[in-house]
């Protein structure tokens, strides 16, 4: 046979082979693993939607974070869920200086003081409404909204929070974030802003661990349209100009091109969010006996590096750590 081919098998031929020339890893360090905290005692809840994740009272909280930090898990991210009477059109529990983020932070703080804490920065599970902002005749206000979204964030790094995570998309929320935390003497203290943030359908699950489902409405008019492209330069540009540390990217799966586009073009630590959805996805197949799970995940997680992010949040991250240890 005198033709003339390339042997790309060579580098292929064995595990070790495989191994040695592998061009992206994943590692304990990359995950940040959501964790939401309810009021009341005695309460761990599964999330119906999300097989695996629960909701914790304060008294239980210690328990996951020891779990956590075993699996060699570096950070974790807390979303607050106040009892519905805890409630308002301007979400006051998000900036209280006991709202449930502010003292689960606090908690985890105390008992695990080198566990990077990550506080996601909103209204949405806060407020009556379900919406990230201030409501006036059924709109939501941009920029009286700032002034909210700052208080939250300063009570947040007050409570102890190493990283602050704005995800709220109204315009410059993040320049108003950080007006705040520098004016109260956080200076110290990231934004890793939820920056570019589609108006997706792979949110549901997310809604019914934290109770911030629109009681009206949809977000659309603040979250981004999923056909656009170009527009998450603009919002990634726009974040950074105002002060933000990390750029997130959320969806994750869906959007694996706008990583790649945000990483080309600025040069900070870029996050994935692998949300709900994809989450529940890949859980029910699994339970169904349709995918392997792990090898599923495990391809998914590295495509997200691969694409080029340093970071993912993930509710897969207890999982894969166990796997890794292996």
């Amino acid at each position: 046979m005198d033709i003339q081919f390339a042997r790309h098998r060579r580098l292929r031929s064995s595990a070790n082979m495989r191994a040695m020339l592998r061009e992206n890893h994943l590692r304990t360090e990359d995950f940040i693993y959501p964790i939401f905290v309810v009021e009341g005692e005695n309460k761990k809840n599964e999330v119906v939607s999300m097989p695996g994740v629960f909701q914790f009272s304060l008294d239980l909280l210690n328990e996951e974070i020891k779990e956590v930090v075993s699996l060699g898990i570096k950070s974790i991210i807390l979303f607050g869920v106040p009892d519905q009477d805890h409630k308002d059109e301007v979400g006051s529990q998000a900036y209280h200086d006991h709202g449930i983020v502010q003292l689960a932070t606090r908690q985890v703080k105390e008992s695990y003081p080198d566990l990077i804490v990550v506080a996601d920065t909103c209204l949405c599970e806060f407020t009556d409404h379900g919406h990230c902002g201030i409501v006036e005749n059924g709109q939501v206000l941009n920029d009286p909204s700032l002034d909210l979204l700052a208080q939250t964030a300063v009570s947040q790094a007050q409570a102890g929070a190493d990283i602050i995570a704005p995800s709220n998309m109204m315009d410059g929320f993040v320049a108003a974030i950080r007006k705040g935390l520098d004016e109260a003497g956080f200076e110290h203290i990231p934004i890793m802003s939820y920056a570019v943030k589609y108006a997706s359908a792979y949110y549901g699950p997310f809604r019914d661990a934290a109770q911030s489902a629109p009681q009206f409405g949809d977000r659309k008019t603040y979250q981004m349209d999923p056909a656009n492209r170009e527009e998450a330069l603009r919002e990634a540009q726009s974040d950074l100009e105002e002060g933000a540390d990390f750029l997130i990217v959320k969806p994750a799966l869906a959007y694996l091109d706008i990583i790649r586009d945000v990483k080309n073009n600025f040069n900070v630590p870029i996050v994935a969010y692998n949300v709900s959805g994809e989450y529940s996805m890949i859980k029910a197949a699994a339970l169904n006996g349709w995918v392997d799970e792990r090898a599923i995940v495990m391809e998914s997680l590295v495509g997200m590096k691969r694409a080029g992010v340093d970071l993912i949040i993930t509710y897969f991250a207890k999982d894969v750590a166990g796997w890794l240890k292996e």
